[in-house]
Order: C-alpha cells, then sequence, then structure tokens
C-alpha cells in the first residue's frame, strides 16, 4: 500500500483493542495452522511416514532462531525461500515434462476444461478472499513499512506479483496434470490441495528426496514470518511495547501447542483459509471506509458492528439456504468447502461483505442518532459530523529523530533525499474516536 494512510481516522491502530488486533491474531493463528497441515501432510504422502516429528522440528527450529535473530532473520529465510521457489519450479517442470504420460481418456472425462459453476464463482470469491485477507497479514504490513521509499516497494511489489502470477499458474497446471494422469486422486482419494505432490510421488526417488528438502525449507520460512508477525503484533498493539519482548515470545510458543493439535485435526488445508477469508470479508470493507478523507465522520464502533454483522449475516443466509439454522452454522466454517457444487460458498462470501456494510451503516445511524438525543438532552452542540482538525503532513526528515508537531519544518540546505516511510503511528498526533 505505497503512499500514506491516513492516521487520524479509522485505521489499524485506533481499533486495535476492539477489532483489528483479535483480526490479526486469528489470521496469523490459522495461518500456522494450514501451514502445518500442509507440512505433515505433504510428508505423509511422499514419505508414507507421520508427518508430526517433522511438525515438532520445524516449530522448535523456528522458535530457536526467530527469538534470537528476531523478524530480520525473517527476511534471510525470506530469500532462501524465493530461490527454493524457483529451484523447485525449474526442477518440476523439467521432471514432469520428462517423466509423466498424460492419459488421453482421463482428459475429456475429467471434465476441467468445461465451464463448471465453481469456475465462474471463483471470479468473485478468490479476489474478494486474497484481497481482504491480505489486510491482516502482519507480514505484509511490517515489510510495507521496511522499505526505505514508496519506489522500492512499489519495484519490490511489481516484481513479486509477476513472480508469484507465474508461479501459481504452474502450480495449477501441475494440479491438472494430476488428474490426467490418474495420480488424483488417488487410492484412497486425497484432498486437491496436495495434487502436486501426488504428482510428484510418481517421479524418481531422487527428485521426490529434493522436493521434500525445498518444501521443508519453504515452509520453515513461512512458518517464522507467521511467528514475528505475532510477536510484533502482539508487543506493539497490545502491549504498546511496555511489555518485555521475551514474555511476548513466550506466549507466542505457548500459542504453538494449540496450533500444532488443530493443524493434526485438520487435514483440509482450503478450509482453514476459507475461515480466516471470511473473517476478513465481513470486516474489512467497513474499515477501508474510515480511511477515505470524505468519511471522516466514521468510527471504530462502526467497523466493529460491521465486522460482527457480516459474519452474523454469512449465518442468517445459510439457515435461508439450508432451512436449518445448524447448517446455517457449518457454512461459517465451510464445511463443504468450495466444492459443494452450490451457491452457499458463493453466497457466504457475498453475504460477508454486504451484511458488514449493511450493519456498519446501522451502527453509523444508531450512533449519530443516539449522540443528537444525547446532545438535545443536555443542551450541548451536536458535533458528529464536525471535520477533525488537520494533522500536519509533513514527513519526518530522513535523518531526524523524535518528530515536532509543533514547529515549521527549516528549508533543507541540500536537495531532497527519497523519502523514508515511517509507520502511521509515527506521525501522528491525534488518536481516532472509537465512538
Amino acid at each position: 500500500m505505497p503512499g500514506r494512510v491516513r492516521p487520524d481516522r479509522v485505521d489499524k491502530t485506533e481499533i486495535r483493542h476492539c477489532d483489528s488486533v483479535v483480526l490479526e491474531l486469528i489470521t496469523l493463528f490459522l495461518y500456522m495452522v494450514a501451514e502445518l497441515s500442509a507440512l505433515q501432510q505433504i510428508i505423509n504422502v511422499l514419505t508414507g511416514l507421520k508427518g508430526l516429528p517433522a511438525v515438532i522440528v520445524e516449530c522448535a527450529v523456528t522458535t530457536a532462531y526467530t527469538s534470537l535473530g528476531g523478524f530480520r532473520i525473517s527476511f534471510v529465510t525470506d530469500n532462501i525461500q524465493g530461490a527454493m521457489v524457483i529451484g523447485l519450479v525449474i526442477l518440476a517442470v523439467i521432471t514432469v515434462g520428462v517423466q509423466t504420460h498424460i492419459e488421453k481418456s482421463l482428459v475429456e472425462s475429467s471434465g476441467l476444461l468445461k465451464p463448471s459453476l465453481l469456475g465462474w464463482q471463483l471470479i468473485y470469491i478468490l479476489p474478494v478472499a486474497v484481497l481482504t485477507n491480505d489486510f491482516f497479514i502482519s507480514g505484509f504490513w511490517m515489510r510495507t513499512f521496511a522499505s526505505k521509499t514508496d519506489k522500492d516497494l512499489i519495484i519490490g511489489t511489481s516484481i513479486a506479483t509477476v513472480a508469484v502470477t507465474f508461479i501459481l499458474g504452474l502450480v495449477g497446471v501441475a494440479g491438472l496434470l494430476a488428474a490426467w494422469t490418474g495420480a488424483w486422486p488417488g487410492n484412497p482419494p486425497q484432498n486437491g490441495d496436495i495434487a502436486f505432490f501426488l504428482l510428484v510421488e510418481q517421479l524418481p526417488s531422487w527428485v521426490v528426496g529434493v522436493v521434500l528438502v525445498m518444501v521443508v525449507s519453504l515452509s520453515t520460512a513461512a512458518f517464522d514470518s507467521f511467528q514475528s508477525a505475532m510477536v510484533s503484533t502482539g508487543s506493539n498493539d497490545i502491549f504498546r511495547n511496555k511489555l518485555n519482548l521475551w514474555w511476548i515470545r513466550l506466549a507466542v510458543v505457548l500459542i504453538i501447542f494449540p496450533v500444532v493439535v488443530v493443524a493434526l485435526k485438520s487435514p483440509d488445508i482450503l478450509q482453514v483459509y476459507l475461515i480466516s477469508d471470511l473473517v476478513s470479508a465481513s470486516s474489512i470493507p467497513v474499515l477501508v471506509i474510515g480511511l477515505s478523507d470524505a468519511c471522516y465522520w466514521w468510527r471504530g464502533f462502526e467497523v466493529v458492528i460491521g465486522g460482527l454483522g457480516g459474519l452474523l449475516t454469512v449465518f442468517v443466509f445459510g439457515t435461508v439456504y439450508f432451512g436449518n439454522a445448524h447448517e446455517g452454522a457449518y457454512l461459517l466454517l465451510l464445511e463443504n468447502g468450495l466444492y459443494a457444487d452450490d451457491w452457499s460458498a458463493f453466497g457466504a462470501f457475498v453475504a460477508a461483505p454486504v451484511g458488514g456494510l449493511l450493519w456498519g451503516g446501522g451502527a453509523f445511524a444508531l450512533r449519530v442518532g443516539f449522540q443528537w438525543i444525547q446532545a438535545k438532552r443536555k443542551g450541548d452542540r451536536f458535533d458528529a459530523f464536525d471535520r477533525p482538525h488537520p494533522l500536519s503532513t509533513q514527513p519526518p526528515p530522513c535523518n531526524s529523530g523524535a518528530v515536532s508537531f509543533d514547529e515549521e519544518p527549516e528549508e533543507p540546505e541540500e536537495p531532497e533525499e527519497p523519502e523514508v516511510r515511517v509507520a502511521p503511528t509515527n506521525i501522528s498526533r491525534q488518536k481516532g474516536k472509537f465512538f
């Protein structure tokens, strides 16, 4: 998100104790669950062994070096992760192209090249799910503010966008090849989210070994980022950097235990991600309204009510669609995933943002009405629509220490250097209102 975020309105710092931090931690928890669940499934598919020992070792190793190296070590592992991804893609493309044999009869019978209801639904579901969920991935925000300038951020995100698009395309084609070679669904049938590794399983053993090493490295690099993000969120957003960092790290270590338990009992990785996506889809639309200058009257109260109301709307939709409250509650967990061949998942991802906006609008009307009645009863001035005082937009100098808002900035004697990115909490002297 290049450019400055408006710190004086509804942003993540304003509602940190009510909605944003809770959603961030839930999202990170679910992503950690999905990462470990994927690892243990891949170990089981490629080696036939149980994945629990590998999961325990990964948790111990990442906890050790992130505690010693902090978030900086996560940047190092990200570079390793990028190299591993490139190596995995090159190796997979070459070996799959040489070793796999497509059965033409399966191409037609699979029906994967024909238009389907799910395919059209995903045109809407995937952009909404991915875009809204990325708002609550603390690792993305930390990397955003770690970039030196907006230009560096734009260059980095552009390169990543091209690379990720290319890699996802290849992985998606691997799923098709797995179905057309008979590797998927397998016997017994396996989930489609590991179709790529079912295809790899048919390759020579040395290829399987190399892929396994790369997968563990990728999983480790991703898991340590989630740990670092959780430590950062707890330290900065919850305790405002007033609690010793080692206590925060200890708390994250304790959280890993339920993460491992849930990961071993949650074989469907896609469902874990979908739950996180549904939560963010209900909350983000009402949150981003407050980032607009035109909506200066929006408050954290509307964001909280809108986010919870969006989830309630999903429950109501599910109850009406399936005809009973039990199935409506299950829709919140997306028990049927995306492959139910009906409109339940699509309806859930429509109900979440639309319901959130409607509930947020209702909460806004309720708050303004309450403040108007209070003003009339007490004889005070009704100020719910008063525009807040303008804040200084002058960024701090590149080599400055504390930022002063009471003094006029001096004219630079030398040509200006590129603007250094700073977190919004450092440029705001006015806290937003919750109600």
